[in-house]
């Protein structure tokens, strides 16, 4: 037997100010037949004149319980009550079949008076038990209030745009499950790596930033989260011509080959131009752009750094990583990584690296004001910055696979064998 959702409000926990205008709010939503039963530590009898002076006799009253600490009346709107104002809404908005099994908790705060439509809100969302959502309509975007939201109520929520003006604005706001927090950019990223160009469209570092929330990372940049959050979610619905490649259901060793590869091969057929032509481009434009001087200098810091870094990974680490994958597959116990104690330490020296080199080119992004030309520029000037731009990309994908898989991985993995 289906059960039927009893719809209640607890107003005696509300300023006395906010009661009759939530219990009004609430009613208005009814559909014919529909009811309202309300809480209260005294008898709500003013109201029912209230409700009675402002809506018509439209509705029933009902004592379920009546005190002296509990009053619990339920208000029944009238099957013939819908207006004409409720009509034409129900003609005009589209209905989701999808989703018509399930009432929909909606929330009209455009018919709220201004100073009430926060508070309103807020005690419909408290009301709210953890996976359950409400959505509200507005006449304007209500931004402000997720910023309010999140102050006051903190990171508990999720926050989507089902319609965006320019009329009507209707947001659905989900309560998260106790404990469950907001995934990290680098989660994000191996999820889908298609919203990994929604963050680098915004330099959000997905890689050696990875571990930051989107929130923390917004925060720290000062980026609108709302408009990051909701491009997220419209890449969910994006569709690719090209299947995306599943790096992280590979084996740990394929993964480490595939980064030599692809990833250092590209590099070290890289740099050399980078060095060449960042050298040249300063000797000639560097008197009209001194900035690229210090481009040329970020670019051969760049150069050493991956140089060194690379032959690490591939003579170290990653024998290293398929070593132990080899011990797992044959049930054998895994010797200790060298001189150090885990897997662990050395790959957060590497991790460090990444961070140091990502810095470098974050600083040359800003130098060349994000690979902008200037007019005096030649053809050897714009192959620099296609190149460092191209080259930046690339590094993102390298060292996210590194950071955000590979590595995480091969530390677990350890753990097993041991």
């Amino acid at each position: 037997m289906e059960t039927k959702t009893v719809n209640i409000l607890n107003v005696s926990v509300l300023p006395p100010q906010l009661k009759h205008p939530t219990i009004f709010a609430r009613f208005d939503e009814l559909s014919g037949g529909e009811n309202l039963i309300i809480h209260n530590d005294h008898d709500p009898k003013p109201l029912y004149y209230h409700l009675l002076g402002e809506r018509g006799n439209i509705f029933t009253w009902e004592y379920l319980e009546d005190g002296p600490e509990l009053f619990r009346i339920k208000i029944t709107k009238n099957k013939e009550a819908l207006s004409k104002k409720e009509d034409v809404e129900n003609i005009n908005e589209p209905v989701n079949k999808a989703s018509a099994s399930e009432k929909e908790n909606i929330l009209n705060v455009s018919l709220i008076e201004p100073k009430l439509k926060h508070p309103t809100i807020f005690v419909r969302f408290d009301e709210l038990i953890e996976r359950e959502s409400l959505t509200i309509h507005n006449d304007h975007d209500p931004k402000p209030l997720y910023y309010q939201l999140l102050g006051e109520r903190g990171n508990i929520f999720t926050w989507e745009y089902l319609q965006e003006g320019p009329d009507l604005w209707r947001v659905k706001i989900s309560k998260k499950l106790s404990g469950e927090d907001d995934e990290t950019l680098g989660e994000i990223a191996v999820k889908d790596l298609r919203k990994a160009e929604v963050f680098k469209k915004y330099g959000l570092d997905f890689c050696c930033g990875g571990k930051k929330t989107v929130k923390q990372a917004c925060a720290e940049k000062g980026l609108d989260v709302t408009k990051i959050e909701q491009e997220l979610q419209a890449a969910d619905k994006t569709v690719s011509n090209s299947r995306p490649l599943p790096y992280n259901d590979w084996n740990l060793d394929f993964l480490a080959d595939y980064i030599v590869n692809t990833h250092h091969s590209y590099v070290r057929k890289t740099l050399p131009d980078l060095r060449s032509f960042s050298t040249k481009v300063a000797s000639v434009h560097g008197e009209n752009h001194p900035e690229l001087f210090e481009i040329s200098r970020l670019v051969e810091q760049v150069c050493q750094e991956l140089s060194e870094h690379m032959v690490s990974e591939e003579t170290i680490l990653f024998p290293y990583v398929k070593h132990i994958v080899a011990a797992k597959n044959n049930n054998s116990a895994s010797v200790k990584f060298e001189n150090y104690d885990s897997i662990k330490t050395p790959i957060d020296m590497l991790e460090m690296e990444h961070e140091a080199v990502g810095n470098s080119l974050e600083t040359i992004r800003e130098l060349s004001n994000n690979y902008t030309l200037p007019e005096d520029s030649c053809a050897s000037y714009s192959y620099l910055y296609k190149t460092l731009d191209e080259f930046e990309s690339d590094l993102f994908i390298h060292i996210h696979l590194e950071n955000n898989i590979l590595f995480p991985k091969a530390i677990e993995l350890e753990k097993e064998i041991d």
